[in-house]
């Protein structure tokens, strides 16, 4: 076990394993707060923090060149490992002093069946070149969904594979694979440079933390057009938003264009949220599903947002289904409220539309009319 020197500290971490915390929240002169099962809430029964007293932790857990970097900016994302356990953090400066935010990675990579994720997604893993892309809010699981496909190729196929990651969360050791990890800052540069320098390592599968910028984003397509697995995350909502954000992020004369690379390139979209429970306090995974079928290819091509979302709503023999129909579904399982469901629709009216089925009489879900794909 790593030593701190302040003991409260040491009781924090160890209080947010135990409760099963996703993040810690730390300021000078403030009560920590946890969040567990998606509520943040202050730890009462904590000592107050000192300027000194986080500035003096912070100096235990970051390296040196960590330490210069937020020196110099005031802002630093970065990892750490206490014992067994494994954080992603966020430093920063603001009015009262600094203020830590780290979350809690799991030491233990779960399957795309543990995490309860569409059976399609699986089927991502076996292919040989192409982008999917996993997409949500921030602390939605995006980066465990991605790291469940890399285990499943890590430990089904002999690949080489290459992550790179600002920071580095979890930690893959090599089973069939060979897979190198490499973090922004530490190992390379920026993405874009190390998708880049990638190309040249002989890869087969490359993971993108954060598809951030035109740069980023133009080195993906470009690594998925010359043959390559690639795999990475963006903020946006829904699978329609994330094809308008890549395309929106190039000049007006590159976008017709990329719509076309797009087109031939995409393999899919998994848009998820973690979704509060009812009766047991803990979180469900809902999904949006998009398949590049050639009707989808087809309207990136042309730009028709409209025509990608029909396909999807019609679209379940091929995998597909929209968060409403998810949403759905898991009303319809006892799982959520129909008020929860609402509240997280991206579609309020459609959300209403099916709960409004008499228990979704007639919908098409696994177990009531074999939804390909859609097995949980």
């Amino acid at each position: 076990m790593q030593d701190f020197t302040n003991p409260a500290l040491e009781n924090l971490i160890q209080l947010a394993i135990d409760s099963g915390a996703s993040d810690i929240h730390l300021s000078s002169g403030t009560l920590p707060a946890l969040r567990v099962h998606g509520e943040l809430n202050y730890v009462k029964t904590s000592a107050i923090f000192s300027r000194e007293s986080l500035e003096k932790f912070i100096g235990e857990i970051l390296t040196s060149a960590q330490l210069e970097r937020f020196n110099r900016t005031g802002d630093l994302d970065f990892a750490f490992t206490y014992g067994t356990q494994r954080f992603r953090g966020s430093l920063y400066r603001e009015m009262r002093g600094v203020s830590l935010t780290f979350r809690l990675v799991p030491t233990v990579i779960r399957s795309l069946d543990e995490l309860g994720l569409p059976e399609i997604l699986k089927t991502m893993a076996y292919k040989h070149r192409g982008l999917f892309l996993t997409t949500g809010p921030t602390g939605h699981g995006k980066s465990s969904t991605l790291a469940a496909i890399i285990s499943e190729i890590n430990h089904q196929i002999k690949s080489h594979i290459v992550t790179i990651e600002d920071p580095i969360e979890y930690v893959h050791s090599p089973a069939l694979s060979v897979i190198h990890q490499r973090e922004i800052g530490a190992d390379t540069e920026n993405f874009a440079s190390g998708i880049r320098h990638v190309l040249r390592q002989d890869p087969d599968v490359i993971m993108i933390g954060e598809m951030r910028d035109l740069e980023t984003i133009s080195a993906a397509i470009t690594a998925a057009e010359t043959g390559h697995l690639v795999f990475g995350t963006l903020h946006t909502q829904d699978a329609s938003q994330s094809i308008e954000r890549i395309v929106d992020v190039f000049p007006p004369h590159q976008q017709n264009q990329i719509r076309l690379q797009l087109s031939y390139t995409l393999l899919g979209i998994c848009s998820q949220q973690l979704i509060p429970t009812q009766g047991v306090k803990g979180r469900v995974c809902a999904t949006e599903m998009l398949i590049a079928t050639p009707a989808i290819r087809a309207s990136i091509r042309e730009g028709k947002v409209s025509g990608i979302r029909n396909s999807m709503l019609t679209g379940m023999s091929a995998g597909m289904h929209t968060m409403e129909q998810d949403l759905a579904r898991l009303v319809r399982e006892g799982k959520i409220s129909q008020e929860t469901a609402q509240n997280f629709a991206y579609d309020r009216a459609e959300i209403e539309r099916l709960l409004g089925m008499g228990g979704m009489a007639g919908m098409n879900f696994a177990g009531a009319s074999g939804l390909a794909g859609f097995k949980r």
